[in-house]
């Protein structure tokens, strides 16, 4: 069961990164709770809305990203994803490019799907 599970977390992760690469909105919509709060690396607390319309308007715009660790940890019907990741992007048509820390907390609703509710960003320095 707990193998099943992390393998529904990672297929959602990846999943995620692909609909942000492509600013899919419809998919976005699906992966992101709409109790969903993230704290960016700027310390600005956003909502679902939020992301979604940064996406939609073409303010932000993301060409690559790259996985470099991810560790998962479960909990009941949550998991905890620590991953470390490389962007390239724009922002606002201004560079958004780096590595990051993303911790995201996915709860699984229901019909079995998996959200995420929590999120928050750091900017690691070179």
């Amino acid at each position: 069961m707990e193998k099943d599970t992390i393998e529904q977390i990672q297929e959602s992760e990846a999943l995620l990164c692909k609909a942000m690469l492509a600013s899919d909105i419809d998919v976005l919509d699906q992966l992101l709770s709409p109790e969903l709060i993230f704290t960016n690396h700027l310390g600005m607390v956003l909502g679902k809305n939020d992301d979604l319309g940064a996406h939609q308007s073409g303010l932000l715009h993301i060409l690559n990203i790259s996985v470099d660790e991810q560790q998962i940890k479960l909990q009941k019907d949550t998991a905890v994803v620590f991953v470390k990741m490389n962007i390239l992007g724009t922002y606002d048509g201004n560079p958004a490019n780096g590595s990051f820390r993303f911790t995201r907390v996915w709860q699984k609703t229901t019909g079995n799907h998996w959200q995420v509710i929590a999120a928050h960003s750091s900017l690691m320095e070179d």
